[in-house]
């Protein structure tokens, strides 16, 4: 077989260095010197032409051009573009492969010209980004086999297929393959034994490799999977504007198997987008509409996570912004789907055959192609705009956030942000606590009970909390959020002002009367303050119906990414209001501990009247 012929085309000046490692890089490798052959302009000797029709003529020779990208665009020719340019376009012109690889992150920092052609040679070609020589050659060696795999010319196994190195049965998680196998019976009748051993199940999902663990298995059932595979992880960050800038307000990495990373990267967006809760008019359970379908969320992790390169050093890029969703991951598209076959059911190619063949038996994929496609259905009908589908330095979906919910849920500019509503309920909360303080502490001597003794906090958001002031259907969870921040600058002063005429109340009342705040229990009942619930704690309440849960079950169920003050607040708020009780009441810091719910955790989550909700 002749070589295959390889044309470099870059400005020399920027990448003098980079070329003569090609070039080296080309010459020691058994497979690209068995295979390919370079051909760089610097190198061929003097002729009788003129050096651009020369170099022309080798760009629409070769079998593959080979673009360094990098900040300069090079001296115009006679026709008025660079030479890297005109061989970009003369090797595209005779259907030349061509591979594209550019220098660096900042694309600002590119020529006007050079970002013009970037952007031209962006449709349809791998492109990676590069810092050193050495991350050149490692992409330029991954592109190059993978081209001779498309054409047949060479056969590795694929890489979920292959042995992981230094990985034992021991580093597998028993556990872990004994669910496994009990979700694939039930979501599809999974012809194993409940009780297969931990071996039969690695033969029966092709997990072994000529006696060893595949990389797939580490994956799958791995007690550390990233000791084997450290880029198998995923990050999750979201951001308050439409662009990556510090300080980033959440930034999550998640470790585990790849069930694991797929249940957390969801739990992730879910925990931050808004989602507004119904009535519970036909069931004990108030419905939930996030503003983008959890399905489409789903989907596009679990995507991510089954096709992704895992050769790649890379990780899966979850990154919420305030306009859209974007879900990243080190891969492409697999000939020969293409953009628009993502729009319609096309057939499933994944990029991890066997991993895909496990996440289709747990249920979390389909593995028939029509998995784009019910994200455009879930995001059409749920008044969002079509996901979309790219390939720049990774694939990369993009899922688009609703206009109006963003500039419904924005901070108020005068304060922290709670509607005017919000704000008179808690000026008008904190007068009422006011005349509490006083009013009590001069009747019953400072018998003053729990709630009145919050109201000399001047917290207006406790306030409306514990008089029921606040009590709105159909609210949003980052409505929520700000309602717990605050009101507005005036009137908060306002608030405050009550809040201290309130102390001076319950002061003086303790004067009259003697020791005042401590009694607080018994006066609280007197004064019948209600029970008032959010959406998060009565999605903790919900966790505890069937059966007692533990904090993180219901730091999960809450939407809450880690067991922090405020999620640690509202288990406190209903221990307090006997709403949930704790399994082993004697050793609270217990490793056994759990949260069972009270009867009278159950009469709020059916909505007696005796209970108020807020959500």
């Amino acid at each position: 077989m002749s070589l295959l012929r390889v044309f470099v085309s870059s400005v020399q000046s920027e990448f003098t260095a980079e070329r003569t490692a090609i070039r080296d890089y080309f010459h020691q490798d058994p497979l690209l010197r068995r295979f390919f052959e370079v051909f760089l302009f610097e190198e061929t000797p003097a002729k009788d032409r003129r050096p651009n029709d020369l170099y022309l003529d080798e760009a629409g020779r070769c079998d593959i051009y080979l673009g360094l990208f990098g900040y300069e665009y090079g001296a115009p020719g006679s026709e008025g573009i660079s030479p890297t340019e005109q061989e970009f376009d003369r090797a595209t012109a005779v259907g030349a492969h061509r591979l594209v690889f550019l220098r660096g992150a900042d694309d600002q920092a590119r020529h006007p010209r050079m970002r013009a052609l970037v952007a031209k040679a962006q449709a349809g070609l791998i492109r990676r980004r590069f810092r050193t020589p050495e991350e050149l050659k490692a992409a330029i060696y991954a592109a190059l086999v993978e081209y001779l795999e498309l054409r047949d010319l060479i056969r590795v196994e694929p890489f979920d297929a292959a042995p992981c190195s230094g990985a034992t049965p021991d580093d597998l998680d028993r556990e872990s393959m004994a669910r496994f196998v009990r979700l694939a019976r039930s979501a599809r009748q999974f012809a194993v034994a409940e009780d297969v051993t931990p071996e039969a199940l690695l033969e029966h999902l092709e997990l072994v490799n000529d006696g060893r663990l595949t990389n797939a298995a580490v994956l799958l059932f791995g007690k550390k999977p990233q000791k084997f595979l450290a880029s198998s992880e995923i990050r999750c960050t979201r951001f308050h504007g439409t662009e990556v800038e510090k300080p980033i307000p959440s930034y999550q990495t998640y470790r585990g198997t790849v069930f694991q990373l797929i249940d957390d990267a969801v739990d992730f967006v879910l925990g931050k987008i808004d989602r507004a809760i119904g009535t519970r008019a036909e069931s004990n359970h108030a419905p939930r509409t996030y503003e983008i379908p959890p399905e489409v969320v789903r989907e596009a992790v679990v995507n991510a996570a089954t096709h992704r390169d895992y050769t790649e050093s890379g990780n899966v890029q979850v990154m919420l912004f305030s306009d859209r969703l974007e879900v990243r991951n080190p891969g492409r598209l697999p000939p020969p789907l293409t953009f628009d076959m993502l729009r319609v059911p096309h057939r499933s190619i994944p990029g991890n055959g066997v991993l895909a063949h496990s996440l289709y038996l747990a249920g979390y994929i389909e593995r028939i192609g029509t998995g784009t496609v019910d994200m455009i259905r879930r995001c059409t009908e749920a008044g969002l705009p079509e996901p979309e589908f790219a390939v720049t330095d990774g694939f990369v979906t993009t899922v688009r956030r609703p206009v109006a919910e963003r500039s419904r849920a924005r901070p108020t500019p005068a304060g922290n942000g709670e509607n005017a509503g919000g704000n008179q309920a808690g000026v008008q909360a904190a007068s009422q606590r006011d005349q509490v303080g006083g009013q009590v502490g001069g009747q019953v001597g400072g018998q003053v009970g729990d709630q009145v003794r919050r109201s000399a906090s001047g917290d207006p958001a406790e306030a409306a909390r514990d008089l029921g002031a606040t009590s709105r259907s159909g609210k949003t969870e980052r409505q929520e959020t700000q309602d717990e921040k605050g009101v507005d600058a005036p009137n908060r002063r306002a608030a405050e002002t009550a809040a201290t005429q309130g102390r001076e109340g319950s002061r003086s009342g303790g004067q009259v009367g003697g020791q005042a705040e401590h009694q607080g229990v018994q006066v609280g009942g007197q004064v019948g303050v209600q029970v008032s619930l959010d959406s998060r704690e009565s999605a903790i309440l919900e966790a505890c119906v069937a059966a007692p849960a533990s904090s993180r079950e219901l730091q999960t169920a809450s939407g809450y990414s880690s067991r922090g003050r405020r999620f640690r607040q509202r288990l406190r708020r209903l221990l307090d209001e006997q709403l949930l009780a704790l399994t082993v009441p004697d050793h609270p810091n217990s490793s056994r501990q759990k949260y069972r719910l009270t009867d009278r955790g159950r009469a709020a989550l059916a909505g007696e009247t005796s209970v108020e909700t807020r959500e």
